[in-house]
């Protein structure tokens, strides 16, 4: 693989595997309560 490649890749990576983190951290900070999960059905 070229330079490009890799960098390129490295970059996807810390976007996907960043993102996966903050919404995990999102998500246990800020629990939805049960009438917040079933409010649109």
């Amino acid at each position: 693989m070229s330079g490009a490649a890799i960098v390129m890749m490295l970059v996807a990576m810390v976007v996907i595997w960043g993102g996966l983190a903050f919404a995990i951290l999102h998500l246990s900070r800020n629990s939805p309560t049960i009438d917040e999960v079933h409010r649109d059905l």
